[in-house]
């Protein structure tokens, strides 16, 4: 095995010169790159960046969607002993400033017109940054005359003459790469501070990939649909490092609104997304049930009883009755699998969530209709890589045990500690901050507060400093509250609050096309988002979605003081444009708290509504108000239940 990621390319290439690499879908049509071509354009990318002065120990910034370019030019720039360091593409010029700021930017790989322009106002104000602009699409770029802007075809064919010239280059280049090099620079999201780069080497991530591929047998027959955004840790993971490792094929889907429809040509055998996705998924299963005839309604019913009785099981190879086997694979032919082929999950061989906690019921329902859905923890300090479910061994309410070749323990104060394969390097450019995490066993301190079971499971509690205590000293977990919420598809966002307080009180977001598709059946009129989140309708189906989770916690031994007493539905939904999320939707809870206080001190006033007025920015870059007088309702609890001694 290869040890840095230009040498799995080079060994892929040589080893099965026209297998897939790569795919892109655009204009409608597939196209497709072999390991050979993309070995050998990536050998021209990296040719054409040393010609433009690109060398050992610089950073090259990258801002685009999933393209296959933009994977070409992360083995490019480590061809040459380079640093990648991609940026979340959705972020404003103002956003990126830090980045390129922190890693001192020089060149840059610019997708198309509107990431390119962002970059020229960053250029604009940053004289001796950003010099080297290389853009992939070519539309709208035609007037576009600025020093150092050289498109990826340009580039190499300034590579393919810079390499006749020197012919030796990038063997030597590759030759002096290290396992131990940084391969790649991943930004923290910030949602405490100001981002930090963190430097991952080659050893980390092949090391986290190697322990994925063997765990669940990927291959080169594999597919992999690549639409997350590449600056995020999972993102790397899944469509750079075990790509390289496994050598399976990464798909590129034609653009973010086409992914549900790709997902269905490509038919991916391996998938990983966020709990939001999967929490999207089934909201649209939902509303298409609430839509159809009242046959299929009974139908589907009936068959998922049975999914719910039986599915996990079978999916784990445990015994079933034969009866219960023989209802189920009716079910599959007539509900299961027409489900998972509107998803896109027919060929579904493993699929991975990560990134937040996902709920116990929304777990269960992939399951039991034969996704085999399983959880995968870690942060970007450990190249999301810590902990890994096992076919056979998945727990519901766990995050997996620990991965191959990494060490978990629990800190004195309920801290997940890792140590391992995964543990990156250092923080760039800020060994005070580095110091902070690691300690002098070696050890990262995730900042998660965890606790083992008797099998090695790791159940994750909430962010450690979260994690607070009421005014009765009684635990307080925001973050397993708000996902409690968020499973029923009408809730899109939470943020409870009760740190030193005497009860729980939450703001929530209802899904805006859930909520409306229920509306239009009630024949519910509304003129918008703020409209339909204060009608009284809304209100109270929000409540008995609160009531719900409500009686869940009152029957779970140390959560059951921690109730939602009150609540409020938001006037607009949290928006990352609004610094209320971050680019990977994790909420911003001091910053919410901040700027809400006048809520928050509403709902613990004990007031029936409350007027706000809101700054809001839209996507067309303007900035306007939102104003709303908000009702606050309270919320039914329960007495705890006690399980018999």
């Amino acid at each position: 095995m290869a040890t840095h990621f230009p040498g799995l390319m080079r060994k892929h290439a040589s080893e099965r010169p026209g297998d897939p690499a790569l795919r892109e879908k655009e204009y409608g049509i597939w196209q497709t790159w072999s390991w050979q071509r993309a070995e050998q354009e990536t050998r021209w990318l990296a040719a054409g960046l040393a010609a433009l002065g690109f060398a050992q120990g610089q950073n090259l910034a990258l801002a685009g969607d999933n393209r296959p370019y933009l994977y070409l030019m992360f083995v490019a720039a480590q061809s040459l002993g380079g640093v990648p360091v991609p940026m979340y593409q959705d972020a404003v010029a103002a956003e990126m400033a830090f980045v390129v700021q922190d890693a001192q930017v020089r060149f840059v790989f610019a997708e198309d017109q509107e990431q390119v322009d962002k970059i020229l106002e960053l250029r604009a104000s940053e004289p001796g940054l950003l010099t080297h602009i290389i853009y992939d699409d070519a539309r709208g770029m035609r007037n576009y005359t600025h020093a150092g802007l050289i498109s990826v075809e340009e580039l190499m064919a300034l590579g393919r003459q810079h390499e006749q010239q020197h012919p030796q280059l990038l063997t030597d280049a590759v030759a002096a790469v290290q396992p131990l090099d940084v391969a790649v620079i991943l930004y923290t999201s910030g949602t405490t501070g100001r981002p930090k780069g963190v430097c991952q080497t080659h050893a980390s991530f092949i090391g986290a990939a190697e322990g994925g591929v063997r765990i669940d047998a990927l291959g080169s027959r594999d597919n992999v649909l690549s639409y997350l955004p590449p600056a995020w840790v999972g993102d790397f993971l899944f469509s750079m490092a075990q790509w390289l490792v496994a050598g399976f094929t990464i798909n590129c889907p034609e653009s973010g609104d086409t992914i549900g429809i790709d997902m269905r040509e490509i038919g991916p055998t391996y998938y990983f997304a966020p709990p939001r996705v999967f929490e999207g998924m089934l909201t649209a299963v939902s509303i298409r049930m609430e839509d159809a005839a009242r046959v299929k309604q009974w139908m589907h019913r009936k068959f998922m009883d049975v999914a719910r009785r039986a599915g996990a099981d079978i999916l784990d190879g445990k015994p079933v009755p034969w009866r219960q086997r023989l209802m189920y694979g009716l079910g599959h032919l007539l509900v299961y699998g027409p489900l998972k082929n509107a998803m896109g999950l027919s060929r579904i061989r493993v699929a991975y969530t990560a990134g937040a906690a996902i709920g116990p019921d929304l777990f269960r329902f992939f399951r039991s209709i034969g996704v085999n859905l399983k959880q995968l923890y870690g942060q970007t300090e450990t190249c999301a890589y810590v902990c890994i479910q096992h076919n056979g061994h998945v727990k519901l309410n766990s995050v997996g045990q620990a991965a191959p070749g990494i060490e978990l323990k629990i800190g004195d104060s309920g801290e997940v500690l890792v140590k391992g394969v995964s543990v990156f390097k250092e923080y760039y450019r800020r060994p005070d901050a580095t110091a902070e995490v690691i300690d002098a066993e070696g050890y990262f301190h995730t900042g998660d507060a965890g606790v083992l079971d008797h099998d090695g499971h790791l159940r994750i509690i909430d962010r450690a400093r979260d994690v607070g205590k009421l005014a009765s000293g009684a635990m307080f977990a925001p973050n397993y509250i708000e996902n409690k919420l968020k499973f029923f598809p009408q809730i899109k966002e939470a943020v409870c609050f009760g740190h030193e307080r005497d009860k729980v009180c939450a703001f929530i977001n209802i899904d805006f096309e859930a909520v409306g598709n229920w509306a239009e059946r009630q024949g519910l009129p509304y003129a918008g988002y703020v409209d339909l989140a204060c009608k009284s309708e809304v209100l109270k189906m929000v409540a008995e979605c609160v009531e719900k989770v409500n009686a869940d916690l009152a029957a779970e031994e140390g959560m059951e003081d921690t109730q939602i007493a009150r609540f409020l539905v938001l006037h607009k939904e949290l928006d990352p444009d609004d610094d209320e999320l971050t680019r990977t939707r994790k909420v911003r809870r001091g910053f919410i708290a901040e700027k809400y206080g006048v809520l928050i001190e509403a709902l613990y006033a004990g007031l029936a509504e409350q007027f706000i007025e809101t700054a809001v920015k839209f996507e067309d870059g303007r900035a306007g108000k939102v104003s709303a007088t908000l009702k606050i309702m309270d919320a039914k609890t329960f007495a705890p239940v006690r399980s018999a001694a």
